[in-house]
């Protein structure tokens, strides 16, 4: 037990020791670094370049991080990103031995006590020209000072939205020296890219890359060179929300147009469906305006919504010509040799358009059983009515015979002289003649008739026809801007 309680007071001891010392270490350099401070600047004066000799150029590094990129307007064309900035330079008048200061080597100091270079971002884009933030600067023993500071830039980059919303963009962030030239301040990047193992993860865009490349340009104004460090930042948008709230309803939509040709002629919903669907894609188009540059090049996807727009119109049109063609009566000409032969003969039984009023999913084969079903008389009475809906070959020998025939039996035994009572009697030749005009009218009316569900049996084709040239587009035009997110 003594020998517990006694280690135990030794490294309490110990312990009390050493943050004695530890406290006393820290006073001492606290004590030297006010020393070292009114020492170092006592004579300075940051108003001048800190070189010994004025013809000697002073070099300063440059180092950016990219921690988050705040917006991206394209519309403005503005990028506003927020970025540490760290520069670094030797200070020739800010040095002292370290040795003389109980080892020393480095104190923090307000930045605006020291000369720090006049290095702004050359593209920027905001209104406010405030001072760079004033945080602490690290100044070593050997004279080297480095100066890290916050910045939310807004930078001017040019969008090329031809390819929205699968684009990349390249915005670059020029740095220099805005009143020094080359001559006196030389900047350079101390590495070949900016650094992004800081970066926010962005929700619409992804960083490809940020490489530095150091230019100098010789102004027109000034003979001097003027050296700047440019970094781009590569940018890929993320297309997922654009395609899931711009691009899909946009397809879905224009996938309905072609039904319109589907639709019965009589249902009276043709052209407003068409123009509905015009209507819909019209809001998605000035959608899409609000957040693009008035600029010459057409995004991708606004390109496919005039391409879409074109063939709505399109559609509507020839919707409004082939319903005209569905409602031409007995006073239209008869349907072309040409027309019946390609559009009648061919292009309905490549597309399964039958007769109008024939329901075609129940053929002639199934009405033949469903008239075995049903019983003979009847099926012979559908089959008479069929007939006499759709054939035109009654003529007048067959009037004749069939009156001859009513008159044989309404006479009986003297079926015989009938034909001469008809030939002499004249009330019985008046009730021929108007028996004649009146199937002559019939003739006349199924003729029209005929005529007219001619024409809407081409119009119905070509209903189908459009239809399905339709849909291919609309199916092509789809894939291909698909294709571009790839």
């Amino acid at each position: 037990m003594k020998r517990n309680s006694l280690s135990s007071f030794s490294v309490s001891l110990w312990l009390l020791f050493t943050a004695v010392m530890l406290q006393a270490v820290e006073s001492a350099k606290g004590k030297y670094a006010h020393m070292l401070f009114n020492e170092l600047f006592e004579d300075y004066s940051n108003a001048l370049r800190p070189v010994e000799d004025t013809d000697k150029v002073l070099n300063v590094t440059l180092q950016i991080t990219l921690s988050q990129i705040k917006d991206m307007d394209e519309r403005n064309q503005i990028l506003s990103a927020y970025l540490w900035i760290r520069q670094s330079w030797y200070d020739a008048y800010l040095k002292w031995d370290k040795d003389k200061y109980d080892g020393l080597d480095s104190i923090r100091i307000p930045s605006n006590l020291v000369w720090r270079p006049d290095i702004v971002l050359y593209n920027k884009a905001d209104d406010d020209f405030s001072e760079p933030v004033n945080t602490n600067v690290v100044l070593r023993y050997d004279g080297k000072i480095t100066w890290d500071a916050p910045a939310i830039t807004k930078s001017s980059c040019v969008v090329d939205v031809s390819y929205f919303p699968f684009d990349s963009q390249q915005c670059n962030l020029t740095f220099g020296s805005w009143t020094y030239n080359g001559n006196q301040v030389d900047i350079s990047n101390s590495l070949d890219s900016g650094d992004l193992s800081d970066f926010v993860e962005d929700v619409e865009w992804e960083i490809h890359g940020m490489p530095a490349v150091k230019n100098v340009i010789t102004y027109g104004c000034c003979s001097e060179p003027y050296p700047d460090v440019t970094f781009m930042l590569i940018l890929k948008r993320k297309s997922s929300f654009y395609v899931f709230n711009l691009l899909l309803p946009c397809i879905l939509i224009s996938f309905l147009a072609p039904l319109g040709f589907y639709l019965p002629a009589d249902s009276g919903e043709k052209v407003s469906l068409g123009v509905t669907v015009l209507l819909a894609l019209t809001v998605f188009q000035l959608m899409v305006a609000e957040i693009m540059p008035p600029s010459e090049n057409l995004p991708l996807i606004g390109k496919y919504y005039i391409a879409t727009m074109t063939m709505i119109t399109a559609s509507t049109a020839l919707t409004i010509i082939i319903m005209n063609l569905h409602h031409c009566g007995s006073e239209a000409k008869p349907v072309p040799q040409w027309a019946r032969v390609i559009i009648l003969d061919y292009m309905s039984k490549i597309f399964f358009v039958y007769d109008v009023g024939e329901n075609c999913t129940s053929p002639k084969r199934e009405k033949e059983e469903e008239c075995k079903l049903e019983g003979d008389d009847m099926c012979q009475g559908r089959h008479k009515e069929v007939r006499s809906h759709l054939s035109n070959r009654n003529d007048d020998t067959d009037l004749k015979e069939n009156l001859n025939g009513n008159l044989n039996k309404s006479n009986g035994v003297h079926g015989e002289n009938v034909r001469e009572t008809v030939n002499c009697c004249p009330c019985y030749k008046m009730l021929i003649k108007n028996i004649e005009y009146i199937a002559n009218c019939v003739r006349d009316h199924k003729a029209n008739r005929a005529k007219g569900m001619e024409w809407k049996k081409v119009a119905k084709v070509m209903d189908r026809f459009f239809m399905w040239i339709f849909f291919i587009m609309v199916f092509f035009m789809s894939v291909l801007i698909i294709g571009k997110a790839g």
